[in-house]
């Protein structure tokens, strides 16, 4: 698989807000994509669930 990324907007738990962000696209156990970031304002994991390509 290409090394992929995704920008775009994610929901920080911790802010309660949503931030922009761009991170690394990955492939679960159940074959879902999932693109993984940090937050820009606190530091925090963020996750968003992709639909399938």
């Amino acid at each position: 698989m290409a090394d992929e990324t995704y920008s775009g907007s994610f929901y920080c738990v911790k802010c309660k807000d949503h931030r922009d962000a761009t991170g690394d696209v990955t492939v679960n156990a159940k074959g879902t994509r999932i693109a993984k970031a940090k937050c820009p304002t606190c530091g925090t994991n963020l996750t968003r669930f992709l639909p399938k390509a």
